[in-house]
């Protein structure tokens, strides 16, 4: 999917790993990611929402929580937007500060003082129950804490297993309970997605639910609330902070705009946020008939892969499907000149997250002295056979 933009704009990152993996520095299922190209996009994002008067709180489950690129993020967008609790647990040990906690996943009641404690700027809740139990969690605290509601997305819109959220036919009624609990404050609504890539052409557009949280806004302020918020997440990038601005939201929430891997950025190479990661594993054995078979475990469902480039012959393969509910023991290519043992490098849409993947992190490509600064499971976590400082080639 991003194989072309990163070899257009990023060649010296695809060299790197290539010769990362030859060396043996990195195994196979290893995603290697420029730590100064991840900094330089934060940095851009920081500059082009200054511009629009938007504020963003930064995601981090695409490149796996690593803390090593949630600080370079974090010099630039010092608030993150924690996808669980977990998630928000790893980015404030790294150094970055609570922005909206609850995002996608609820905050577990139990979990709800430590969150608390850290005073994030806004908690999500996505019905009356959980409206309470922060509000009761913050009470005791000593607290007021800022809430986003949690708009439920138009129909057609939301993905299979993030359901969720007050309908805006119910916000009348939500709104006149939660104002009642001494622990919150309604600052605001949220929802997801708010803006999506048409399919095809990539060009990002406004959904439905965008317009749902327009109106829940609207609505919380004729009841009176004031200072409030609209956070609009989905393909937040340079190039859409102007549409969101424009439709009245206050915050953005980018992720892959972070690693210069948005749909938009698949079809459009000179988007300003450089590529920043790509894949690297290895061919594990040739089929009967000719097909190359990859070392899987990185390869995420929606990734939208295309082809691997084989850098010991140039040869670029095609990525043969494979159904979503397989476990990606070996991904097959297209039949061409590939060998066991060979090095395969692949760029695609990814949520680390999810993968049984290495991340490889990499400073000084752009000086063009790369060197190796950690290796971190999918989770963020350091790998004790990290070549942590050793050089790490290139071209």
């Amino acid at each position: 999917m991003f194989l072309d933009t990163v070899l257009a704009r990023n060649l010296r990152l695809v060299d790197c790993a290539a010769e990362l993996h030859r060396t043996g520095a990195v195994e196979p299922d290893t995603y290697v990611v420029d730590l100064d190209a991840v900094e330089a996009n934060a940095a851009l994002l920081a500059k082009a929402a200054r511009r629009q008067g938007l504020g963003l709180w930064f995601v981090a489950k695409q490149i796996g929580r690593n803390p090593e690129l949630v600080q370079a993020v974090a010099l630039h967008l010092p608030r993150f937007a924690a996808i669980d609790v977990r998630e928000a647990r790893t980015l404030h040990a790294a150094g970055a500060q609570a922005g909206n906690v609850g995002h996608l996943v609820q905050t577990p009641h139990r979990a709800l003082p430590e969150m608390l404690a850290w005073c994030p700027e806004a908690v999500t809740v996505f019905d009356l129950a959980n409206a309470r139990a922060v509000s009761d969690a913050a009470h005791k605290l000593g607290c007021v804490q800022d809430v986003l509601v949690r708009i439920e997305g138009a129909p057609g819109t939301v993905h299979p297993g993030q359901e969720g959220g007050v309908p805006l036919s119910g916000l009348e009624g939500f709104a006149a309970e939660a104002e009642r609990m001494p622990g919150i404050r309604l600052a605001g609504a949220t929802a997801f997605p708010c803006v999506q890539c048409e399919p095809g052409s990539g060009q990002p557009r406004p959904t439905a639910t965008f317009e749902l949280a327009r109106q829940a806004q609207a609505l919380l302020t004729e009841r009176g609330h004031t200072e409030l918020k609209l956070s609009a997440p989905g393909v937040t990038c340079a190039a859409t902070l102007p549409m969101l601005a424009g439709l009245g939201a206050t915050h953005g929430e980018p992720g892959h705009a972070l690693t210069g891997t948005t749909p938009l950025h698949a079809i459009d190479p000179q988007q300003p946020e450089r590529p920043a990661y790509v894949y690297v594993t290895e061919v594990a054995h040739l089929l009967a008939d000719g097909r190359p078979a990859l070392h899987g475990g990185g390869f995420y469902p929606r990734s939208g892969v295309k082809s691997a480039l084989i850098p010991r012959t140039g040869a670029r393969l095609a990525v043969q499907t494979a159904p979503a509910e397989n476990i990606d023991y070996y991904r097959l290519l297209a039949s061409g000149d590939a060998r066991p043992g060979d090095t395969a490098v692949l760029a695609f849409r990814t949520q680390i997250f999810v993968t049984r993947s290495t991340v490889a992190v990499v400073a000084g490509l752009g000086a063009g002295s790369p060197r190796l600064t950690g290796c971190y499971d999918a989770l963020g976590r350091p790998l004790p056979e990290a070549a942590g400082g050793k050089g790490a080639g290139g071209p």
